[in-house]
């Protein structure tokens, strides 16, 4: 490609920007060991695609392959919560976060598609 034809390309590119789907870890890495081995677990959501249809996010936090559905935080917007069990003889569980949502495609129906973060690992600790 000469460089006329990058030049007149350049602007568009740039336009276009970055849609990959960001995700916050808000959880805490060490958590006190609680009776009903149950952790609380927390993600903000965000992406700047403009296609993404925001009314059909579905969030999961998956736990050795398991998902488990989370809800979305009360009045804070693109934030999500939910539970994590970590058995009593356990002292630390990894976990990921998969956020599945549709997007508006050109002459086609909304298209399904999935975002998951990178694998985070919480410590239970005695208190």
């Amino acid at each position: 490609m000469n460089l006329k034809r990058l030049l007149l390309v350049l602007p568009v590119l740039l336009l276009v920007g970055c849609s990959t789907p960001c995700f916050t870890h808000l959880t805490p890495t060490l958590q006190p060991r609680n009776a009903d081995n149950l952790y609380p677990v927390e993600v903000a959501f965000n992406s700047d695609q403009q296609s993404l249809r925001w009314d059909s996010i579905k969030a999961y936090v998956m736990v050795n392959g398991q998902p488990l559905e989370m809800r979305p935080v009360p009045i804070v917007k693109n934030r999500w919560e939910g539970l994590v069990p970590v058995p009593p003889s356990a002292n630390k569980v990894s976990y990921r976060f998969k956020f599945d949502y549709l997007f508006n495609s050109f002459g086609k129906d909304p298209q399904p598609d999935s975002a998951w973060s990178p694998i985070y690992t919480m410590k239970i600790v005695q208190p």
